[in-house]
């Protein structure tokens, strides 16, 4: 997961999904373009002015001609009760009717040629018109001043005042990505050089003992827990555990025929020499066979100012097992890995769009999002445009939920994290899971982990421990309640955060196994003190469940003989009528997990401590029906899979 440094005021809302706000035309022919100033921006905050000759590169994306009528196309074709439900259209057929007039786009790169900037390509879909230049050009083109300003540790670029455009532009422009670096993520790791010069992560190895499936083995020599003995923590779920479970093994559909893509930043040199390897060890029966696999890379450009914290490495391990738990469930599928330039929102949309653009995929999955919403208001309406045309082609977008609750614990108040938080997207949370000694589910609770660490014979904090980390959820302050959760979602959870405004968008939509306690065995090449070579260990997160929901719902897809496209208004529609998906409740349990001291041996010491599975003193919580910690619940097997 990952956070934009950023602090906006909130969106207008209707229908659902976010206005695309226009420039508001204003005094000597100019039109502000709203919210595009970061409130950090401030004279007590500035460091220096921005170099005039430093160059960077920008993006002016276009409103859809009608972007009203595209938010009721992509309903029409995604609603079962719709006439028009699974008439997708195709990206020229998109293009046609609501993509920006030629018209639109001559206009506005004649405007940014005329100001001296280079203009780079348009996407087929005319999302947007790309630029690059100095920070004078820009300054003098958007009637600004960039300057450099201090926040939250960083040092940032951005205008002094709202961005403007001329007035015969004000509703030709959606927004301005890329002037500013309001969308700077924080990695845990700083990164310097190209991704090309970052070798693969630190190592990391389960330390033992661990179970081969939940309860195979039971802590006796330590202390009981609350009163409770407890089973040690799987080693890590393997492929065909997580299929039995979710009842793919009980089908005799893999995913083929549907494409998957996934999005993540950078790409990791040896990302399907891993997912390959991994497949031979773990599951040989259904090997990644080179051809089922591609990538798109887009390369970063020397020439611009890079992000100052970007942990490259950091994400070649997300890559890693966003492929392998798609080849996991699906393992007849095709996969597509898109990288991105940099981990910046900028790059990761340029990324979607270009998938979405062309329909190089049926499903899409995303493993990464901001902290909270507090991001630029022009990269909400980019991405709700980018999400709204994949539900018009039929393309399932798949979000993490995150890994922080309702972010209480970082933000101080509750928020639901963005993208996912977008009503076009399917939202995906976590739980925890119990496979059997045969690959039966045991039980499947939501994920919120509680962490008490065995110190001097005694556990600290007491039962259940330290909150540190749970399945993402809450309640949207930037997107209305859209309509396939009315009715469902209660009006407790649809009223938090709002404020006495209308109901909102609350997350996550469904769920499936992200407690890294309960986790998926990957593999990876990393780099360990005697060398840099693959090795194997357990790992979670909603970044785990997102491709495994995209994974099952590929089978889903490859059985019905037609793509789901956005999933949420079948999903909701049929949570309370079929047993497709299963209530996910409360359930009172903990694991003892053991952990090297130094992350890959025995030579540090060992560290035991017990994790509560679906951690009680929260506010958010697993419940009977709708919760804001699993959503509808999770996939229940070939019910699920039999979608109609």
């Amino acid at each position: 997961m990952r956070r934009a440094l950023t602090l906006f005021v909130s969106l207008a809302l209707a229908g659902g999904a976010a206005v695309a706000a226009p420039a508001v035309a204003s005094a000597q022919g100019r039109a502000v373009i709203p919210l595009s100033h970061p409130d950090w921006a401030t004279p007590q905050s500035k460091v220096a002015d921005a170099a005039p000759s430093s160059k960077l590169s920008f993006r002016v994306y276009l409103s859809m001609r009608d972007q009203a009528g595209a938010e009721a196309a992509a309903q029409a074709v995604s609603d079962p009760s719709s006439k028009t439900y699974r008439q997708y259209l195709s990206p020229d057929q998109v293009r046609d009717r609501f993509a920006a007039t030629d018209a639109t786009v001559k206009s506005v790169r004649d405007w940014l040629a005329g100001s001296g900037f280079a203009i780079g390509d348009v996407p087929s879909n005319k999302a947007y018109v790309e630029a690059s230049g100095t920070a004078d050009q820009v300054e003098k083109a958007f009637s600004v001043d960039l300057a450099k300003y201090k926040v939250d540790g960083q040092v940032l670029r951005a205008a002094d005042k709202e961005l403007s455009v001329p007035a015969a532009l004000a509703n030709q422009v959606l927004g301005v990505v890329g002037v500013d670096q309001a969308t700077q993520l924080l990695k845990p790791d700083h990164t310097d050089g190209t991704p090309s010069d970052v070798p693969p992560s630190d190592g990391f190895r389960n330390a033992r003992p661990c179970s081969a499936y939940y309860g195979e083995k039971v802590d006796t020599t330590d202390p009981a827990y609350g009163g409770k003995v407890l089973p040690y923590a799987p080693c890590g779920y393997t492929p065909a555990q997580l299929r039995s479970a979710y009842g793919l093994d009980k089908v005799g559909a893999n995913g083929s025929g549907t494409t998957v893509a996934i999005v993540d930043a950078f790409a990791s040199p040896t990302l399907y020499a891993d997912a390959a390897e991994y497949a031979r060890r773990n599951d040989p029966a259904h090997p990644l066979l080179r051809s089922q696999f591609s990538e798109k890379i887009f390369p970063t450009n020397p020439e611009m100012e890079p992000p100052d914290q970007c942990d490259a490495a950091g994400w070649y391990g997300e890559q890693t097992l966003d492929v392998e738990a798609v080849h996991a469930m699906a393992p007849g599928a095709k996969i597509l890995y898109v990288g991105s330039a940099d981990c910046q929102d900028a790059s990761l949309d340029e990324a979607l769009n270009w998938i979405v653009s062309n329909h190089s995929a049926d499903i899409i999955s995303n493993s990464y999002g901001d902290t909270g919403e507090d991001i630029p208001a022009s990269e909400v309406r980019v991405w709700n445009q980018i999400a709204v045309q994949a539900a018009i082609e039929g393309i399932g977008v798949y979000f993490s939920s995150g890994d922080n609750g309702d972010e209480v614990a970082r933000l101080g108040t509750p928020s639901a994290d963005f993208p996912a938080s977008d009503s076009w997207v399917t939202a995906v949370g976590g739980t925890s899971l119990a496979i059997g000694k045969n690959g039966q589910k045991l039980f499947e609770t939501g994920w919120e982990t509680g962490k008490s660490t065995l110190t001097n014979g005694a556990y600290v904090p007491g039962p259940p421990g330290a909150y540190t980390s749970g399945s993402g959820g809450g309640t949207s302050v930037l997107f209305d309640q859209p309509f396939y959760q009315k009715g469902i979602v209660p009006d407790a959870l649809s009223t938090q955060n709002q404020h006495g405004k209308a109901k909102g968008r609350v997350v996550p939509d469904i769920s499936a196994v992200g407690d890294p306690n309960t986790g998926f065995l990957v593999g990876q090449t990393q780099t360990f003190p005697d060398g840099v070579y693959y090795d194997q260990y357990r790992i979670g997160g909603t970044s785990l469940s997102s491709p495994l929901l995209a994974g099952i719902v590929a089978v889903s897809d490859s059985l019905a003989h037609f793509h789901h496209g956005f999933l949420n208004p079948l999903a909701y529609q049929i949570a309370s009528r079929t047993p497709a998906i299963t209530d996910v409740k409360h359930v009172d349990a903990a694991v003892t997990r053991v952990d090297y001291a130094n992350s890959v041996d025995a030579s540090g010491g060992l560290i035991t401590s017990v994790r509560t599975l679906d951690y009680p003193n929260l506010t958010i919580h697993t419940t009977g029906g709708y919760d804001n910690v699993t959503g509808l619940g999770s996939p229940n097997g070939l019910a699920f899979l039999l979608l109609p």
